[in-house]
């Protein structure tokens, strides 16, 4: 018997990651050991405190029952105590908090809440594939807005101004941005929040890297005067905290519309296991020494990075932050994809093609942070021998 496939798939393909960890696992099966510097997964631990409240909340009887859909109020409570002491923002920790398994789950259950056939969705171009993926499984109209080097990677707001925005509803926003490293701008998120409550769009600000590399204080959209009206806020303690397979995750803002999204939420998860939700309050009560001895790994990781990019020959800032350095390609190579194939099958080294973040990014790569320095100048070896080899040229691309 055969199955048609739902016709909400038919713009969704399986995640570019999920194919090419297929293609590394067969070289490595081969003998190749494959050095991957695409996926932004932390390699470091939580805190051993975190570990430990982890393994003593599961070996109590009691916690190991279905938990409620929006969290424990001890979970909710650190939340929102976190938002105040990082971003300044103060939340109502029962109304105005939702967690999450992980972000990644609150982007679908935000466009299966809100949008709909006919609905418009703005896109950056760069940016997440998974926004793109979430608006075609919602019905809705995917609607990319450009972000270029040329403008400092923000979204051009005359421009998208002067477009029919009647059938917008939606628009994502990710500042520090993921891919390019562009740090959050004060000024450029009131223009935003303006811009949104004019023209009756609902700001979605996707949040997760604000303490990687930041020189700024961390800083929230909801900050911004008038932004309750307009905006929710993922975050995540994936990157910040190096929870990532744990999948803590929240959405913030408005409590009519956290209500909204807990109606879809509910009917597809069970809550969150309770022992995940203890350690999480022991994460989010961290002090600084944290995020200090954190980014002391992640700026050297990312000075061999930016060595490994000068020696390709690619172009980048040096102001990034977040997980991932991005850089434009050396001339000739046709895009990113043909570079990043290059190195795989020359140096047995990984580096995610920019084309897989839109068309924007098609003449741009982007490296991991998430690797030991050791492992990093074994990469750096790696190509820097691959370069010596005549086979090595653009022209063999």
């Amino acid at each position: 018997m055969q199955v048609s496939v739902a016709s909400r798939l038919q713009h969704t393909s399986e995640y570019y990651f999920s194919q090419k960890l297929r293609e590394i696992d067969a070289m490595n099966k081969a003998g190749a050991q494959v050095i991957n510097l695409g996926i932004g997964s932390p390699d470091l631990p939580p805190p051993p405190r975190v570990v430990a409240a982890l393994t003593q909340a599961a070996e109590q009887p009691h916690t190991h029952a279905y938990q409620n859909y929006k969290g424990v109020p001890a979970l909710r409570q650190a939340m929102a105590g976190w938002y105040e002491r990082s971003y300044g923002v103060a939340l109502n920790p029962e109304t105005e908090v939702l967690p999450l398994l992980g972000s990644k789950e609150g982007i679908i259950h935000i466009s299966m809440t809100f949008l709909e056939a006919g609905d418009e969705v703005l896109i950056p171009n760069p940016g997440y594939p998974a926004y793109r993926a979430a608006a075609h499984l919602s019905g809705a109209t995917p609607v990319d807005y450009d972000l270029t080097a040329e403008n400092n990677w923000l979204p051009g707001l005359d421009q998208l101004a002067r477009r029919d925005l009647s059938r917008v509803k939606l628009m994502w926003v990710n500042y520090p941005h993921m891919p390019t490293g562009t740090p959050p701008d004060a000024a450029f998120f009131a223009r935003l929040v303006a811009f949104a409550a004019e023209h009756h769009i609902l700001l979605v600000h996707d949040n997760p890297y604000s303490f990687i590399l930041n020189q700024e204080p961390a800083q929230s959209l909801l900050a911004v005067p008038g932004a309750r009206e307009v905006v929710l806020e993922l975050n995540s303690l994936s990157k910040s905290h190096n929870m990532a397979g744990w999948r803590v995750g929240m959405l913030v803002g408005r409590a009519d519309l956290l209500q909204e999204v807990l109606r879809f939420k509910s009917n597809l998860d069970s809550g969150m296991f309770l022992p995940v939700q203890l350690a999480a309050v022991e994460a989010l009560g961290l002090d600084e020494t944290w995020y200090q001895e954190l980014n002391a790994h992640y700026a050297a990781r990312r000075e061999l990075v930016f060595e490994l990019l000068d020696t390709i020959g690619c172009t980048f800032a040096r102001n990034q932050v977040g997980l991932f350095v991005w850089a434009a390609i050396p001339a000739g190579y046709p895009d990113g994809y043909a570079l990043s194939d290059k190195l795989l099958q020359a140096a047995r080294v990984f580096i995610t093609p920019g084309g897989i973040f839109g068309s924007n990014g098609r003449c741009f790569i982007r490296v991991s942070l998430c690797q030991t320095t050791q492992v990093l100048q074994a990469a750096l070896g790696r190509i820097r021998e691959a370069l010596q080899q005549p086979s090595f040229t653009t022209a063999a691309v």
